[in-house]
């Protein structure tokens, strides 16, 4: 019974001995990886057993040969859990980041939700105050004469088909943040979707006082949903003609990268440049920046976050940059090839 205390008295002063040194190490770890942990404390498991082994040999409690065969046995057992061991940790430390992505993510959306219900509460109220005292004078008769009635009509109309955009907008963001939005791809000639564009543009560039120019040629064919593809191009020639003063040019161009697997499709406004602290939030829900894009042009702030959202369900990017006197938006897709 003595000797059995003994040999528990050496092991545990032999673990004790590595368990130390190895909480000091793991105190001072606190940044490192879930597997760098992972692999300490396995280390310091299988150290405390070898130091354990090692003094009850020194004391003669186990022989030459059977020490030899319980450190084959020790140094088997090490190297499998090791690998047993450093392919959990990867896989727990993948599920760590993964989970604390979504947390983030979860969190970024539930505040933008936040802040596009506030702007929408917002930017509804105005037009149905409007609304509402325009109807209630045409009702009762505060305004008579026929060209004031008319103008009443008329802007009761113009605000309804704002409403009536601001809405589709909103059924279409919804669409892309819960992932109902289902593409058909296939084959789309990005030159006939610029060329519809233009054309439904027109009258709108025209009354601005703006040119819509388009490339006449070198048009990538890519793979996507041409209703979608339509909104997007749509979206991006709306915005630059807001933004584009009178006597500015739109121009809109297209083509390949060199390695044939990607199309682009380019629009070049005359806006005046987008401060460099606020490119990056320019696709953001209800972003309408400040100086060269101003809130009082009448944008709703949906329609780059719609394009962001549209490019990259069909698997593409856009982007945004500054170039002298306007900005370039560049949306790139895949190609059939």
């Amino acid at each position: 019974m003595a000797d059995v205390a003994y040999t528990f008295a050496i092991a545990l002063c032999g673990s004790l001995l590595v368990a130390v040194p190895g909480l000091l190490l793991l105190r001072f770890m606190r940044a490192a990886s879930i597997v760098a942990h992972i692999a300490v404390l396995l280390a310091v498991t299988i150290l405390a057993v070898l130091a354990g082994i090692v003094g009850a040999s020194m004391e003669m409690f186990i022989s030459e040969h059977d020490l030899r065969v319980l450190l084959i046995v020790v140094l088997a057992a090490a190297v499998v859990s090791f690998a047993v061991a450093l392919t959990a940790a990867r896989r727990l430390a993948a599920a760590s980041m993964w989970a604390t992505e979504a947390r983030e993510r979860e969190r970024r959306l539930e505040a933008s939700r936040r802040e596009l219900v506030a702007w929408v509460s917002h930017d509804l109220r105005t037009p149905l105050a409007g609304m509402r005292a325009m109807a209630e004078a045409l009702e009762d008769g505060v305004v008579a004469d026929e060209a004031t009635v008319g103008e009443y009509h008329r802007r009761l109309r113009v605000e309804a088909d704002r409403m009536a955009e601001l809405v589709d907008d909103l059924f279409e963001l919804s669409r892309i943040n819960a992932g109902a939005l289902r593409l058909s791809r296939h084959a789309v000639a990005l030159g006939d979707v610029v060329s519809d564009t233009v054309a439904s543009a027109a009258p709108i560039a025209t009354a601005n006082g703006v040119t819509v120019q388009a490339a006449p040629g070198g048009w990538p064919v890519v793979l996507g949903s041409e209703p979608e593809l339509s909104r997007v191009v749509a979206n991006l020639v709306r915005n630059a003609v807001r933004h584009t003063p009178e006597d500015g040019t739109v121009e809109i161009s297209g083509g390949l990268d060199p390695s044939g697997t990607v199309g682009w499709m380019a629009v070049d406004d005359g806006c005046g440049g987008i401060p460099e602290a606020d490119l990056p939030r320019v696709f953001d829900v209800a972003f309408r920046g400040t100086e060269a894009r101003t809130p009082a042009d009448g944008g709703g702030g949906l329609g780059l976050a719609i394009v962001r959202g549209l490019v990259e369900a069909h698997r593409g990017t856009v982007s945004v940059a500054n170039t002298g006197g306007g900005c370039r938006f560049e949306v790139r897709l895949p190609t059939t090839s």
